[in-house]
Formats: C-alpha cells, structure tokens, sequence
C-alpha cells in the first residue's frame, strides 16, 4: 500500500524535488490538516471537471482523484495525425498536465477507447464489464475514497455510451469495492472499502440542463489568495491542457455553483462531506496530532520556512508512532508521513535532481550520472549515501548553505531492465481492454521513471530516505532548460513513416525503412517475411552501425500480386543469432514530454485495384491527418495549398482540391477562401471538404458548399453497418471504379461522423446507413454539380480509413475526388 501511495506524490514531484514558495509550503500544511478524500470517475480525458477538481484539492483540502475508464485513443485529434493508441498516450500526458495544475491524481482502467459508442449496451460488447469493474474496484480500495462523484447519470444524459457505462460501474463499484466476495484476488494488496455516496455531478451544458435548486450545492468559484488564483482560474489552465481535442478554456472569475444530485449511499443534504469526518478526529490514536499542525500553521514565517522545521519533526515523530494496525490509520499514517517529509524539504529549501550524460541507455550499457544537491535554506543538511538501485555510493557529505554538492557516478545499466514502452502498449491490446498482467500496474497513469536514484539524508538532524527519478537535462535554444526522461532502448529500432503500402494489382514499389542503432558497434542482419503471393527483396540486408545515433536507409523493393490482396511484411533484425524486431514511433509535442511507443515491426500491404483520374491534388491542411499521404500511395501528386496561389486563383492546375478534417474548424481563412473556391469548382474543378465539426465554426457554417447545408452530430459508430447506395446512376458509384458493398468491408472504428444536415435540393445524397435500431442517416456524403465542376462534403472516416489501408475507401475516395465534370 505505502508503495501505491508514494508514487503518486512522486508524479507531482517528477521531475526533481525543488524548495517550493513559501504560499505552495502554507497550502501543503494548510492540507496535512485534512483526512477527507474524494474520487471524480468518468469516461475520456476531458471528462473531468477541472474547477471541481481544483477546488476540492486546494480549497476543501481533500486528496482528490480522477478516475478516466479510457486514455481517449478513440477521438480526434486536432494537433497531429496520431490515431489509436498514439492519440491515447498524447491525452494520457495532457491529462497529467492538467493534473499538475489543479493538483489532483490520475488513475486509468484498462478500457480501451474504441471509438463514439451511442450505448452502453454497445459500450459493453466491447470492454469485458467485469475486467473494467475490477479495476474501478481496485482504484476504490487503493485510494479509500469517502466520497465519489460521477461526471454522468446511468439514465443517458451524457450522450455517449461510454459516459453512461463509466456511472454504472462506478454505482456497481461502491458496492463491489466493499464486498469481499468481489475481486478476492486483489485482498492479498488491498482491503474492502466503502465510501459514504455516490453523487452525480449534474451539469447544464449541450442544450441539456439536469440540474435543479433541490440539489446539493456546492461554490466552487472562491479566490485562493495563497496560489493567487480563483478555481475558475486554475480550470481554464488545466482543461487548455487537452490540446489535442482543442479544448483550449477561457478562464471564469467569481461565485460559481456546482451541483450534485445523490445516487447510493448515504445522502447529502447540505455538502457533498455531509457526515463525513475529513479531520484528525477519525482516527482516535491520532490524538493531538491535529493541534500540533494548528501550531505550525498559526506559527509559519513566509520569510523563513526553515523556522518551521522543528515543529515538522515533532508531528513526523507523532505521525511515525501510531499503531498502524487498522487499515484506515494505516492508510492515513503513510500519506501523511510522505506530506510531511516533502514539506520539510520544501522547508528547509532542498533541490536535488540526478541527471544522466545520454538521454537513451540500452540495457548493459555504460551510464554516467551526476547527482546536484542544494540546501537554499540556513539548514543543516547531510547527504550520506546514494544508489540507482545497485551499488551503494558513499557521500558524507555535509552540505554548505547555498552552494551546489555534485558527485558523479559512473554505473553499468542493468541487463534485466525492462524498456521504456508505456506499460499498458506492452502487449497487443483487443477492441476494448489493454492487457495488463501485472495487477500493481492497473490504474497507473505513467510507467515508473526507468531509473530512480535513492538517496539517505539527515536533515536538521531527522534522517530521510528521498527517492528522485534520474532524468536527462539539455537546454533548447528556444524552450530553454528542459528534462525528459530517461529512455531504455532495444539495442536498434526501425522507423516507419507509414503504417501501410499501398500498391495496384502486380505493381513494383520501392520501401525505405530507417534503422536507427541505439548503441555503439551495432552489426546485424536484415530479415523479412511477407504472405505468399508478394515479393519482397532488400538491397543489402547486412548493417554495421558504428556509433549510436547512426542510421542507415533500408531499400526494399516490394511487387504486389496480380490480384486485390491485404497481407503484412515483417521486418526483423538478427543480432548474433538474437531475433529483434522492434519499431519506433516518437511523439514530440512542447506541452507534453517526449514519448515513443515500441511496437513490431510490421507494415500492412494492401494491393488495391484503384483508378483515378484525378491526378495532381491541391490539399489545404486542417487539423493533423494522414490523408495527402496516402492519396500519393495511390498514384496521385498532392501539393500542399498557399495563400497566394487561392487569392491569386492559380487553381486550375489541380484536377481536385481536398481540404484537411477541420479544416474550416481550424483555419479562420477558410471564410476568405470561399469565393476562390467556388470559383475553381464554377470552372471545372473537383472540391472535396472532409468532416469538419458544427463547434467552432461560426459564420462559416453556410460558407462551404456552393449551396447551403448545416453539421450535425451524426454519426455511424457501427463499422460494419450495411451501406446502402441511395442514387443508382449516380457517376460516384462507377467512375472510376465500379463500387458495391464489397467496398464497405473490413473498415475500422466507425462509418463516419458529423454528417450534413437541413441539406439544400440542389445536393445528391449518396449513401444510407445506420446503426443498429436507428433511423437510416442519408447524409454523410452530399455532391452537387456547380458549374462545370462538383462539390463534396463528406463526414464518411477517410482520415482513419486511408492510412488503415482499407482497399474500398481509396476506391471510394478515387471516385469522389474524380467525379466527370461538365463542358
């Protein structure tokens, strides 16, 4: 338990101890008077609700959780073409950012988010109910809390089908946590738990007002003069975290109410603590330890915190002799002990961060690491000994105030230590549910740091154990001074720019594939495997890397067969007869740390009997895709659009024009685009606009097409859902390609989103579809004819469909872009 504990503070810490300010030092003691605690549970990140969640950890004091079902693989993604668990590792970290902010913790299940789900019915044929239910069960007893908060009701209201399976299993789950007949696997690590309720944080936003004035009510918009902000405040910053969802938040000042309606347990009536004892009071052993903190809060000198030291040992020493022997003062016994100890060394004004010579280490390699330590306080400080989790290195160093102590530590890595792929990515996930064997992983936002550095301290003459993350530290000649963490790295990695390639029946073309050494001296041999019927021959398929860092290009010629084919090469690397087979994809944004996943190395290939006629494209980007990649694996020349070349009507080069997926979302020039637009489409041009959602997007709503139409929210999450072809003759359907239902088989995720509404007469509907029990939807792809050339919107998924490789969509998308045009 203390181990779970302690590494949640460590992630606020992460990436050093550093002193905090002396406001920061009066809201930790100000917190270590409080034993109340509350768990937030909902579905995505950015469910949360970030001023709540701020308020109640810094306001009400309480150790404050949110509990996200899924990492939120299944969105878009406005800053990158990220998809899958790429996406859900970016909005796993943004969510550790907003976490930072507004002070909460982060936990996760081990659902996967598979995508828009319109049920829960739907929801739960994908996530096993069981396996999802446990881990909210696991966070339960991990985290104790007194109270939990659903962000939706069981009735439907939040809309998605994952928002309303995330509140019925938090419901099951205040049962479940408190029966021991549930989950008897997790008592060897963890007790029973109940908490007090279940409230539903009712909300009024999307047309949808649930909340009502019998409801518990609760001000969240108070001013905190020691962080210098209010909680509106505080939340535009956290929630302006998800970026890649583009939910960037203007800030709210001033009296603001949330509301909560009881759901199980015991009701509120007043407050959501309502009988609740979030004082030292619950726990009677721990007599007079509240006091002791009333003191050294009522005593806290702003200019001189190491004052407060003396008083901090006492409640440490009170702390460290209570009989733990009952889980609940056990559990309180430890957090508070881990509060105390951070606020003493905040205190006593202590920096301390271990930083290695390489940001990368293969395991076996030679590592160089120098440990900086610095009292900044008039405190008397030793540092005896360090150890990165082997060999002890003694210090005995006593350290003089303000003046930096460095030592450095030459170590070999130790060959059993495992590489830094996110935990969760480690084996191959299903539909619904990462697979995670290790039950003291499950809930875990982050891995653990891949090297620690312990240290033994006495500090003011109270010895400590500080246990820091090693972690690498450059300086960027823009962001300045920055630290990413320390990366354990297969000896050699490939790189792939694409996920598949896409070739015609009997076609030859060319690979480049990168293998990047990870190590100095790195020699193997180059072995591929692909489904009979393809050819694949490599250059040179021996590699002798000398330095790491070094790479070399690999040449592969790849010859299709002579019939529609989906197949898959693998490529692998021999190193003195150790089999390899590790790719790399790096994900580098500044608001987040630099993360990779490790996965195989194997590429799609797909040969698909696709024409076009539409061969030069002009692309005018959106948010991020993979789109114009994957229109030139289909034979096409696309070329990014300039100002200049629009304004200018230097358009009549292309045969087609694409916009990117939110494009009129993102790009407040679309508007000026407009009239160069219709007028390219007027003279003979092809025009397609991908989705763009009806948020955000202001006037331009009726400054797309050539004539009007309107986005909804409509989708099709089923994607099998048969597809019906609504206008027989329609060239769409045969020119280039002669399409039928065939085309629509083996898609990903879903159909479509964001379909055309309230469409004018002048717009062909092309396709029906429909999930299961709904009304056919007829508008996820709309053409009109305008002037010579035609216009197409379509909310139909080619943004995931195309880079998949999913032969029918680039047939499909090749008859749009190639519609005939008018004399």
């Amino acid at each position: 338990m203390r181990r779970l504990v302690l590494l949640c503070l460590l992630y606020l810490l992460s990436p050093h101890i550093i002193a905090q300010s002396s406001s920061e030092i009066l809201t930790q003691l100000k917190k270590l008077e409080k034993t109340g605690s509350v768990l937030y549970i909902a579905a995505h990140p950015d469910d949360e609700n970030t001023r709540l969640l701020g308020y109640l950890a810094n306001e009400r004091m309480m150790r404050t959780g949110y509990l996200s079902l899924t990492r939120g693989d299944g969105g878009q993604n406005l800053i990158g073409n990220e998809q899958g668990t790429a996406l859900g590792l970016i909005r796993t970290n943004e969510l550790m950012a907003a976490r930072g902010i507004d002070k909460a913790e982060q936990f996760f299940s081990r659902a996967y988010d598979f995508g828009y789900s319109k049920n829960p019915e739907e929801t739960f044929t994908f996530w096993n109910h069981d396996s999802v239910l446990a881990d909210v069960v696991w966070v339960i007893r991990n985290f104790r809390p007194d109270v939990i908060i659903c962000r939706f009701p069981t009735t439907g209201e939040g809309g998605h089908g994952h928002h309303t399976a995330s509140a019925i299993l938090a419901e099951e789950a205040f049962d479940a946590a408190a029966d021991p007949n549930m989950f008897p696997e997790q008592l060897k690590y963890v007790g029973v738990w109940q908490a007090k309720r279940v409230m539903w944080n009712t909300f009024n936003f999307g047309g949808n007002n649930t909340t009502s004035e019998d409801q518990v009510k609760v001000d969240v918009g108070a001013y905190n003069v020691l962080l210098g902000r209010s909680y509106g405040e505080i939340a535009a910053q956290s929630r302006s975290q998800h970026k890649s969802q583009g939910f960037g938040s203007s800030t709210q000042r001033g009296f603001n109410l949330e509301y909560f309606k009881n759901i199980k347990g015991e009701p509120a009536n007043a407050d959501i603590f309502d009988g609740v004892d979030v004082n030292w009071s619950r726990i009677s052993a721990a007599k007079g330890i509240s006091s002791e903190i009333r003191k050294v809060i009522a005593n806290f000198n702003a200019g001189n915190p190491a004052a407060s030291i003396p008083q901090l040992k006492n409640i440490h020493a009170k702390l460290c002799a209570l009989d733990d022997s009952q889980p609940s003062v056990k559990y309180w016994k430890q957090l508070k002990i881990a509060e105390v100890e951070n606020i003493l060394l905040s205190c006593a004004g202590i920096f301390v961060e271990a930083n290695p010579n390489e940001r990368s280490v293969v395991p076996g390699d030679s590592l160089s690491v120098q440990l900086t330590i610095i009292a900044r306080n008039q405190v008397p400080v030793t540092l005896h000994e360090f150890d990165f989790g082997g060999e002890k290195v003694i210090a005995n160093a006593n350290l003089e105030w303000n003046k930096n102590a460095t030592f450095k530590h030459e170590m070999v890595v130790p060959t059993d230590l495992e590489y830094s792929n996110p935990y969760w990515l480690n084996a191959p996930n299903t539909l619904g549910e990462f697979q995670i064997d290790n039950q003291l992983l499950i809930g875990k936002p982050l891995n653990e740091p891949a090297m620690s550095c312990n240290l033994k301290l006495t500090v003011d003459g109270m010895n400590m154990n500080v246990k820091i993350p090693v972690q690498y530290k450059h300086t960027d000649p823009v962001r300045g001074e920055l630290h990413e963490p320390l990366e354990v790295l297969p000896p050699a990695h490939f790189q792939f720019d694409q996920n598949a390639v896409i070739c015609l029946p009997g076609e030859s073309k060319s690979l480049d594939v990168i293998l990047h050494a990870n190590k100095d001296n790195f020699q193997c041999k180059v072995k591929t495997t692909a489904n009979e019927g393809w050819q694949v021959t490599l250059d040179n398929p021996n590699v002798d890397l000398a330095n790491k860092g070094d790479e070399v290009i690999l040449h592969f010629n790849i010859v299709a067969p002579n019939e529609q084919s989906v197949a898959q090469l693998k490529v692998e690397m021999i190193d003195g007869g150790v089999v390899a087979d590790k790719s790399m994809k790096r994900i580098d944004y500044d608001h987040i740390p630099p993360q990779f996943i490790l996965s195989e190395s194997a590429l799609k290939l797909v040969a698909v009997d696709v024409k076009t006629t539409a061969k030069r494209i002009g692309y005018i980007e959106g948010a991020g895709d993979a789109v114009q990649a994957a229109l030139i694996q289909m034979g096409c020349t696309v070329e990014v659009l300039t100002e200049s070349q629009i304004l200018n009507d230097q358009l009549s080069q292309y045969d087609a024009i694409v916009t990117g997926v939110r494009a009129y979302n993102t790009n407040d020039r679309m508007i000026v685009y407009y009239d160069h637009l219709m007028k390219y489409v007027s003279e003979g041009g092809n025009l397609l606009v991908q989705y763009n959602t009806n948020n955000r997007i202001g006037p331009l709503m009726s400054k797309i097409g050539p004539y009007p139409f309107n986005i909804s929210r409509d989708r099709v999450t089923d994607e099998n859902a048969e597809v019906s072809f609504l206008k027989r003759d329609h060239p769409a359907y045969k020119t280039p390609n002669v399409l039928s239902s065939a085309d629509f088989d083996n898609w990903i995720q879903e159909r479509g989103i964001y379909f055309a509404t309230e469409v004018d007469d002048h717009y062909t509907l092309l396709f029906g579809m429909a999930d299961k029990g709904e009304e056919m939807l007829k508008t996820s792809t709309i053409v009109a004819s305008y002037g010579k050339g035609n216009f197409v919107y379509t909310g139909i998924s080619f943004f995931r469909e195309l880079p998949a490789g999913v032969p029918g969509a680039f047939r499909l998308f090749a008859n749009l872009i190639s519609l005939p045009k008018g004399e």
